[in-house]
């Protein structure tokens, strides 16, 4: 059961009652000195203990008292995990009542409060003694897993150019976690580019779906529109008053990258009447319209598709 935290301000304890507690030593729950990953930290180095440090490696604050129950609860739990991960995150536990700055600068109101950070900047945080299987389900939202720093090594590659390292990197990653959106989403973007759509669907399959998601399986159904333009036009002029005919040409110019000529080939096709082709052109220009870098024609074209539908 979760322990409710305990409100801030409180009165420093005398102390004895800290000694009872802490058995007047640096560390607040077994009175040994803290071990690395666990440190303690005040006002005078906390930018070096934690924000600096918190740019190499996560750093977990642990903002507590001596004579606050539900810290003494957590506390152990969080120096457990700790020394669990292996040097994944560190753990710096802060004394409130020694470092009321602190606690003020970081918006502490009650206590056990728990920051996490990333890059010298506070990024997740939790208030109270949780059990202890949420403070897992909280960390790993707070420390990188290997997919997450393979995903990275793939994208520092991507900007670089080195495509086939940035593959590499990326299917690492999705070895580890086929559902890790930045690795599907990296590794999908270079497939398309390869013209290998099956193979990018297939990588995005286990994704669930989310706005670059969403926009790369747009692409991918854009793209599958791919042929001999001119032929496809010959098709539409020997028999211009086919919306089949039209439907595909414009699928053609989509997939060719003309998206303005395409959506101008879509509404003469809704306008033409045939239900079915109809419905297929509005569905081919909302996937079109998620590829499209430019807000001011997207927005031009979902009004004109507005107009004949309606």
């Amino acid at each position: 059961m979760r322990s409710h935290p305990e409100r801030m301000p409180r009165p420093r304890p005398p102390p004895d009652r800290i000694s009872a507690v802490t058995g007047g030593g640096p560390t607040p729950y077994n009175g040994q000195a803290m071990p690395s990953p666990i440190r303690d930290a005040s006002v005078s180095d906390f930018a070096q203990t934690v924000l600096e440090r918190s740019h190499d490696v996560p750093v977990v604050v642990d903002f507590w008292a001596a004579w606050c129950g539900p810290c003494r609860v957590l506390g152990p739990v969080l120096e457990r995990l700790a020394h669990e991960s292996g040097g994944q995150w560190e753990l710096v536990k802060v004394d409130v009542d020694r470092n009321q700055a602190l606690a003020l600068q970081f918006g502490v109101q009650g206590i056990p409060t728990v920051i996490g950070f990333r890059d010298g900047q506070p990024v997740a945080r939790f208030t109270g003694a949780l059990p202890e299987e949420s403070v897992r389900q909280w960390l790993r939202g707070l420390v990188p897993t290997a997919a997450d720093r393979a995903a990275a090594e793939g994208n520092v590659a991507l900007q670089a150019g080195r495509l086939e390292e940035a593959e590499a990197a990326f299917r690492r990653a999705l070895e580890s976690d086929p559902a890790h959106q930045g690795a599907a989403v990296g590794l999908a973007t270079l497939l398309i580019d390869r013209g290998e759509l099956d193979a990018a669907e297939a990588v995005l399959a286990p994704v669930p779906d989310g706005d670059e998601v969403g926009r790369l399986r747009s692409t991918i159904r854009t793209k599958r529109g791919a042929g001999d333009l001119a032929e496809l036009r010959r098709q539409l002029e020997a028999d211009p008053s086919n919306p089949r005919a039209r439907l595909a040409y414009a699928r053609g110019l989509a997939a060719d990258g003309q998206a303005e000529a395409a959506m101008d080939e879509y509404l003469l096709v809704i306008g033409d009447g045939d239900p079915e082709a109809a419905e297929e052109a509005r569905k081919a220009m909302l996937d079109l319209f998620q590829t499209i870098d430019d807000p001011e024609l997207v927005s031009t074209y979902r009004r004109r598709l507005a107009s004949a539908l309606f």
